[in-house]
């Protein structure tokens, strides 16, 4: 049986991996920019705003809302998404420490 290797790494590599993985589509960066621009969205709203079925849209928002990047909420047969802005400036200081990292060869 496979062994998950993953707590053998260091955690901000995790956490990085993390997000890279939750930014690695389209259509999630499609879903991210509609919710910068309008607050809020209702997943039928975002599935409109995408060529991809509202099963498929509700994944990517999984993936989203999994890392923390949005934050949903069940209002009646509704789901209304936002974007957590909290999250996303973790997100952005995680990966600019990475890169500036990567770039001047100062690793830990």
């Amino acid at each position: 049986m496979a062994q998950n290797k993953k707590n053998q790494f260091d955690q901000q590599d995790i956490d990085i991996a993390l997000i890279a993985k939750a930014l690695s589509h389209p259509a999630r960066i499609a879903i991210i920019r509609a919710l910068a621009r309008r607050n809020t969205c209702i997943c039928g709203e975002i599935v409109q705003m995408l060529p991809l079925s509202q099963s498929t849209v509700s994944q990517h928002l999984k993936e989203l809302k999994d890392v923390g990047i949005i934050r949903g909420s069940i209002d009646g047969p509704r789901s209304c998404y936002c974007l957590d802005h909290q999250r996303l400036s973790w997100c952005m200081q995680k990966l600019s420490v990475f890169f500036n990292e990567s770039i001047t060869g100062i690793l830990p």
